[in-house]
Parts: structure tokens; sequence; C-alpha cells
């Protein structure tokens, strides 16, 4: 069969990689695909947001099935465009879509069904965020209602902080359109973890538990990236925890997708805050995360082919899945400045002596080809990516495969996977 996968950051890559190893599929397509991508699929020269050559191509080619990596193109409807067109495709509707694509609309629908979160108000006026907020007081978080590619949300200390956060989303217009709305919101206190399923709308196939590391430097210092590292499996979703989320989070929410008319098919990604033993909603995403998926994936052992098939055709009912036992953990190479202005068209060496590490798989995400030379082309260039029969040793596997690699200006954290050591050491395991 013919695969064609849309985006071209570090998630598409692993997704290629797993979907390429399938022995169901004979080629796989990429829009608008990277240098690694390139590698493994055929990457034609459409953006992942124009839907509409999107279509066309899939319809020219043949295509069996189309798998869509980011969140834009869910969100302006291409599951609905291509469906309508008779093409067969992965991920959800653009209404279910709303549940990244609206911070307000999820808070809402959060609130309605009982679902844990953070008590919260909405603003489409500054001066009225404003006032609330120091009602209210800090800390506080400040979130612009649209998407933001991870970057929209602010955590604020300080009245200051908050009041300046209002200024940059709603008078700056930083984010454009998706600060037209604002959600303030309750500042909860823990640890963060990821927790992902599979579904159909009805059935649920749950992923192991992720952890993300959101800020840029180490010890969760600066401002919020897209994402700076991951591991998998995260020791502070324990075995109880997972089914409080699965039962008072996921469920309710697909099912409450599902009674609002707007059947939810795809990868469901929930951002959690854990305290106490008990997990609260911080956000939903409509697709995989990135960098979770490069840890998640590596540690999928089943084909996830017939996975994805059996979503775009709605019925994931007599599909299971099977994951390495082992720890992997994904860590992130950045251009120097990154999430601010940052150089590209830097070359990069040493992607092969790392490439050839053992357990380890160099994932791309900002990179293009020239004349054969790897360059830099985004804030998040790479996603060194390694397992391990221990965190630790996922840990040291990772970390010995980025030294091997360079360019000028490269930035990442020294830390991912530390808050998993501090589980293991309190826990003795």
């Amino acid at each position: 069969m013919k695969v064609f996968l849309i985006g071209g950051g570090g998630r598409e890559h692993t997704l290629a990689w797993k979907i390429k190893q399938s022995p169901k599929v004979e080629q796989v397509f990429c829009a608008p695909g990277n240098a690694g991508i390139e590698q493994i699929a055929q990457c034609v020269k459409i953006s992942s947001d124009d839907i509409d050559e999107l279509a066309a191509f899939a319809k020219k080619e043949q295509i069996d099935l189309t798998v869509v990596g980011p969140e834009l193109p869910l969100t302006l409807g291409i599951v609905d465009m291509f469906q309508d067109e008779g093409l067969r495709v992965f991920g959800p509707g653009k209404d279910a879509a709303m549940l990244e694509g609206s911070k307000a609309f999820t808070k809402e629908l959060m609130k309605q069904q009982g679902i844990p979160s953070a008590f919260f108000s909405t603003f489409t006026d500054a001066q009225d965020a404003s006032r609330y907020i120091q009602e209210v007081g800090a800390p506080i978080v400040v979130k612009a209602d649209g998407l933001c590619g991870g970057k929209g949300v602010i955590v604020c200390q300080t009245l200051e902080e908050a009041l300046d956060a209002v200024n940059l989303i709603m008078i700056n217009e930083s984010f454009g359109d998706a600060g037209r709305k604002i959600v303030v919101e309750e500042c909860l206190q823990g640890e963060e973890a990821s927790v992902l399923v599979f579904t159909d709308g009805k059935h649920v196939l749950p992923m192991p538990s992720s952890q993300d590391h959101k800020a840029v430097f180490d010890g969760d210092k600066g401002p919020n990236t897209g994402g700076m590292g991951a591991y998998s499996p995260a020791p502070v979703v324990t075995p109880a925890l997972e089914e409080q989320i699965l039962e008072e989070i996921m469920k309710p929410t697909i099912r409450a997708m599902e009674e609002q008319g707007h059947p939810y098919r795809g990868v469901l990604y929930a951002g959690l805050m854990i305290e106490d033993g008990k997990a609260k909603v911080l956000e939903f995403n409509c697709r995989f995360g990135d960098p979770e998926a490069q840890p998640l994936l590596m540690r999928l052992k089943s084909d996830i082919v017939p996975v994805l098939e059996a979503i775009a055709d709605g019925d994931l009912s007599g599909i299971e899945l099977e994951w390495d036992p082992r720890a992997t953990v994904c860590v992130v190479m950045a251009a120097k400045g990154y999430p601010k202005s940052y150089k590209k068209g830097m070359e990069i060496s040493g992607l092969e002596k790392a490439g050839e590490m053992k357990d380890t798989v160099v994932f791309h995400a900002g990179t293009e080809n020239s004349g054969g030379k790897i360059l830099t082309d985004g804030g998040r260039v790479l996603g060194v990516t390694s397992a391990g029969d221990t965190i630790a040793e996922a840990i040291d596997l990772a970390y010995s495969a980025v030294e091997q690699i360079h360019w000028e200006g490269v930035h990442y954290r020294k830390d991912i996977g530390m808050k998993a050591l501090e589980h293991r050491h309190k826990t003795g395991d």
C-alpha cells in the first residue's frame, strides 16, 4: 500500500520510520518532509496546511492511507476534506480537533463533564483580563486560546508577569489571531506527565506514559518551547494513576465528544499535572506529541499501520499492541536562541557516527539537505533517541550520541530524564 504522511518535524520522521517498517507498506510519501525523512520516503514540496493541494496529490497518486502529523491541518479540516473526497485518512475531524484548536472550548467541556482541571476564566478584552488577574492574584497561567506551536502558555509567578502576558498576547498580538481570546487559569502545582491514547471514538487503546521537558533550559528554567526532550515510561504515572487518567479523563472526554456529535478518532494526548497521586488536565492535543512520539514509537513493537487503518475505518476493536519494556529517552538538539530568533543554514556534522550507535535513532526535525550537506532549518533540529534496560542506561546512550553531533551554536538540555532517576531513587527501584 501507499502511505502519505503530512508534516515535516521530528514527530513525522518518527512516524515515517515506524510506518516504513510495516510489511504492508510499499511506498511512503511525505509533505513537506525534511532531510531525515527524505532518506526513507519520497518528499513532496507541499505545505502541510495547503489542504487542497494535499488532497489533489493523494487522489493523483491513489494513496491508500494518509496520516496527518501536525495540529494545524487537523484544525483546518483536512480530515473532513479527505473523507469527502473518498480518501482514507488518520486523524480527528475539524470539530473534534477543537480540543486543541480552542483552549476555551476544552475548558468549558471539562467543566461540564467534571473532568479534573484548573479553575479558569476566558476573556476577549485585555482590560477585563487584567482586572480579573488583579483580583485573583499570582501565580497564574495566561494562555492564548488558539494554536501557538506549544509557545502560547505563559506561567506567571507575579502579577506584573501576568499583566505583561496579557499585553503580549492581546495588545502586541504576538500570537496573531490565536490570541484574540485568552484563558486565565489556576497555576497547578506538581509534576507534569503526558498520556496518549489511540481511539476510534469509542474504543480506547492507551500508550505508555511519558514526560516532556517544555522549558528551554536545565531545571525547567526559561521560556516554554515545543519540547526539549522526553522519556518513557514516566515513573510519576503509577498503575493506579493510569487507571484514574483513563476512567476520569480520557474516556469521559471521548464520550463527551461523541455525545456532541463530534466523534474523536485519532491520537488524543493529555498533558497532565500530577499532585498527591491525582492527575488534572493542563491541555489536550489532537495528535502525537513532539518529542513524546520519539520515545513512544521507539517502544512500540507492533506494526503501527493496522492501528492507523483501524482508526481511519472507525473500528479499533480486536487491535492489541505490544510494547518494549525498556525505557527510552529523546534529547532535542536545538538552534542557539530558540524559542526566540535563531539562525538557519548551519552545517551539521557527526550524524552518521551518532546513528550507528547501539539502540539509537537520530530523528530529524528542522533540517534540510543542500547539495549533500545536512543543514539546520528550524529551532528544534534533531531528536536523538535511545533505548536502554533502565532509564539511566537510556539517558547515557542518548547523551553519548548527542556528543557526536555538532554545529555552530547547538543547544540542548543536560537534564532530560533526571526526574525519572529521582523517582527511582526515592522508591528504591
